[in-house]
């Protein structure tokens, strides 16, 4: 994939949900880029990742190419608690399938929301998971995961096929 099949990933789910928003899980910035490009001048993001390196090259890739956009760069495990303002909404992409307590990380990442606050998740569309991705979310979990949690509606964004398990899909989950 590359940063365009990014944007188009989380587009639909971003647009017009205001501009401060968090990635959680960010790493190298992938979707922090998207971000920036959904969003666009006087856009905020908060970047969030436990990688220091990886941090510090979403930064120079987010200056390089988003200058106009204001960042942020924390170095933070997002399934704690941290120091945000209220978002509109939050982006989390191939992060959630490493957590092992996902209610918890979902309704803690419900919490820094504002009212009519949105997620977008990417996630693999799969039930089994393996070493690379040990706790997969596939959409029908996803829609289940965000009811329970206390998001109102859950939709189905985009699917594309995955070179490593089948399908990646993008949601937006609404309060």
């Amino acid at each position: 994939m590359d940063h365009a099949d990014h944007v188009n990933l989380i587009r639909a789910g971003v647009e017009g949900g205001g501009l401060v928003w968090a990635d959680f899980g960010a790493g190298w910035g992938a979707f922090t880029l998207a971000l920036a490009d959904v969003l666009g001048p006087g856009a905020e993001i908060h970047a969030v990742d436990r990688d220091a390196n990886a941090l510090a090259a979403n930064a120079r890739s987010m200056q390089q190419r988003f200058s106009e956009v204001t960042a942020s760069f924390v170095r933070a495990d997002f399934t704690t608690p941290l120091q945000l303002p209220p978002l509109d909404g939050i982006v989390m992409a191939n992060s959630l399938h490493f957590q092992k307590d996902q209610p918890a990380v979902v309704e803690r990442a419900l919490g820094y929301l504002r009212p009519g606050g949105r997620l977008v998740l990417v996630e693999y569309n799969i039930e089994r998971g393996n070493q690379y991705v040990p706790h997969p979310v596939s959409f029908e979990r996803w829609k289940k995961l965000a009811s329970e949690a206390g998001f109102a509606s859950t939709e189905l964004l985009a699917r594309r096929p995955s070179r490593f398990l089948s399908e990646i899909y993008s949601a937006v989950s609404r309060l």
